[in-house]
């Protein structure tokens, strides 16, 4: 990310925060005022990104993947109302793995 970018980031931020519309002109005179120089297109495209998409709502959805769907669960068995507590699943029990110590293979670090 480039600092310029990061910049238009804040900016858009700060405008944001105190509820003025986000503008390119708005934006490009917060980085004027920080004394930040960044490529020209930079507060175009927030702005254009900002008029599409509420900043707030991009806040608030920051952890939020939108990446693969739900699981998909299956339907309970026929039969008994469906009303009833589906069973839960046997737990899968792990083996431990225990690491054999340099001590237990016949060899350390101060052997000769």
């Amino acid at each position: 990310m480039s600092i310029g970018e990061l910049a238009c980031t804040y900016a858009c931020l700060i405008l944001t925060d105190e509820g003025i519309p986000i503008t390119a002109e708005k934006i490009a005179t917060l980085l004027k005022a920080a004394n930040v120089e960044c490529e020209s297109y930079w507060p175009g495209l927030f702005a254009k990104l900002a008029e599409k998409k509420n900043i707030n709502d991009l806040i608030m959805n920051v952890g939020a993947g939108g990446g693969g769907g739900a699981p998909a669960v299956a339907a309970p068995g026929g039969g008994g109302g469906g009303s009833a507590a589906a069973a839960p699943p046997p737990e899968e029990k792990k083996e431990e793995i225990q690491e054999e110590s340099d001590e237990e293979l016949g060899f350390g670090l101060f052997d000769e």
